[in-house]
């Protein structure tokens, strides 16, 4: 899906591990994009600094003057009416001002904060082809996070964290979740929740660091622990998408993130978690699909922030 903005926007995307900026056209077509680390610092204008380096330098390219605002989606919790974020994945900030950091980046111009989630959820329905009214988007990595697009809107909510779905509790006797709740899709469901099961059941990973993508491969031969944990893992998002599908008659949900990449093993659990689960009509028949833009829909739906406002 195309959109009417005349000009190009810049689009950044903040994760614990990575800094991502690029440049967004009209279309979607993505340019002058650049990736640093994140910081490994306390100090939160050490983290900022590499941020607000990236946006000049993306932004020079673009070149600034033709760049019509800022989009930028990070990990939360985070506050887009006051502009603050609080990563649970970036120490450093706490409210951390993150829209004003930024604001002499393209001065005069409006800036835009989005959750990942949402941001992932966005550009995936603008640029994927959908027309649902009611469309999730999830990204299961790391951790387990999702948004809402309503009637072609993301949807924010009042705090600015709708959507996220990882912390949708779908085990009453689950084990603790570290966001303080129990159950959670994200402690049963993400990348580094399948590993820690995985291990204290009995895997033994031929590689010092073990992870997802070593858990699959084990899987994929066969080994019952390895199965069983990526069963666990499409059960746990099956049911969010049940109890996300019962609040809001989705149309479609998108499932993107690392531990997408793994395919069936993830997406079968998934099915047939919904066929097993989900009892009236309305919620049966949301359809699930794979991400099509898969490390891109993060920058595009932070894109998508600006270019929907303007």
């Amino acid at each position: 899906m195309t959109t009417s903005v005349p000009g190009p926007v810049l689009a950044i995307d903040v994760g614990g591990t990575k800094l991502a900026a690029a440049v967004v056209d009209p279309d979607g077509t993505l340019r002058d994009r650049a990736v640093v680390p994140t910081p490994a610092s306390d100090d939160p204008d050490k983290v900022g600094g590499a941020l607000v380096t990236l946006a000049h330098q993306v932004a020079a390219a673009g070149p600034a003057p033709a760049l019509r605002g800022i989009g930028v989606g990070s990990a939360g919790p985070l506050d887009p009416y006051a502009g603050t974020v609080s990563p649970v994945n970036i120490g450093a900030w706490r409210g951390y001002r993150i829209l004003d950091a930024l604001r002499d980046v393209l001065p005069g111009r409006p800036a835009y904060l989005g959750g990942d989630g949402q941001c992932m959820a966005l550009g995936e329905y603008r640029w994927g082809g959908y027309t649902s009214a009611a469309f999730l988007g999830i990204v299961v990595s790391t951790g387990v996070g999702g948004g809402l697009v309503l009637d072609g809107r993301v949807y924010q909510g009042p705090t600015g964290n709708a959507g996220h779905i990882g912390h949708i509790p779908v085990s009453l006797d689950g084990p603790d979740c570290p966001c303080g709740g129990r159950g959670c899709v994200e402690v049963l469901g993400s990348g580094t929740s399948i590993v820690r099961w995985a291990l204290a059941n009995g895997w033994q990973p031929t590689q010092p660091t073990p992870d997802a993508r070593l858990l699959a491969a084990d899987a994929r031969a066969g080994h019952p622990v390895a199965l069983e944990a990526f069963q666990r893992s499409g059960r746990a998002v099956g049911a969010g998408i049940v109890a996300t599908a019962g609040l809001f008659d989705l149309d479609d949900v998108v499932i993107g993130g690392g531990v997408a990449n793994v395919g069936d093993l993830l997406f079968e659990p998934v099915d047939a978690a919904i066929s097993a689960l989900a009892g009236l009509a309305y919620i049966k028949r949301v359809r699930v699909h794979r991400s099509t833009l898969g490390g891109d829909a993060g920058l595009l739906g932070a894109a998508a922030l600006v270019m929907s406002h303007l």
